[in-house]
């Protein structure tokens, strides 16, 4: 299953309403489930995003509709980024040469 890096930073709304992230995390999570995507990790973070977390989705649809679901309740902005494990690199690898 292909993985994914988030990067979510909060809106002024989701600013706003700090003191429930992990909360709201937690629901997510949830439904983010039913859908098929898994959190392998998540971290709230300093620096240039708010939290950066690690998913596991059937495929890039299918993680842009959660992530559309999530967003659509003002909270957040997010920025996917493919990811690929050393074996996956290697598959790229060959096509590539």
């Amino acid at each position: 299953m292909p993985t994914y890096v988030l990067l979510i930073d909060w809106t002024q709304q989701g600013v706003a309403s700090f003191a429930d992230s992990v909360d709201r995390y937690e629901a997510a999570r949830g439904e983010f489930e039913g859908m098929g995507v898994s959190f392998k990790s998540i971290f709230w973070t300093l620096g240039s995003h708010d939290i950066v977390g690690i998913v596991d989705a059937p495929d890039g649809e299918t993680l842009a509709a959660a992530l559309l679901k999530l967003a659509s309740q003002g909270n957040l902005r997010t920025t996917t980024l493919r990811a690929f494990s050393a074996e996956e690199m290697r598959g790229v690898i060959a096509k590539a040469g």
